[in-house]
């Protein structure tokens, strides 16, 4: 992968209220998880948060989702609950991000002083 190339994995959930969103590590293992749930999550998710987008839907601002949003949408405000259900209901949304363009390493090209004056 070249620098600042990179792939962004998320489960968004449609709420009745609210969009949430997990993001992933692992989209081969998470697919393998839905059918197996043996696979431990912690192989494939990339943080155990739960995040709001205010009905933004994937893309919107992400917030920490609160305890009292968990419960209402979800009637838990258990994390690891309210993720497997987002997992399970959920959809994939991938992005990928092109890589970095113009200078690579700007610290090998010449640099002008201020205050220095060639004569």
């Amino acid at each position: 992968m070249t620098k600042g190339e990179a792939t962004q994995i998320k489960i968004h959930h449609k709420g009745k209220d609210e969009d949430f969103v997990i993001f992933l590590d692992d989209l081969e293992t998470y697919k393998k998880w839905k059918s197996d749930k043996s696979i431990p999550m912690a192989h494939f998710i990339s943080a155990f948060k739960i995040f709001v987008t205010h009905k933004q839907g994937a893309q919107g601002q992400m917030d920490d989702a609160s305890k009292s949003t968990l419960e209402n949408e979800f009637g838990t405000s258990n994390e690891d609950d309210v993720i497997k259900k987002i997992l399970e209901s959920g959809s994939i949304q991938e992005s990928e991000f092109p890589e970095r363009q113009g200078p690579k390493n700007d610290a090998q090209r010449g640099s002008i002083v201020t205050g220095q004056v060639s004569r």
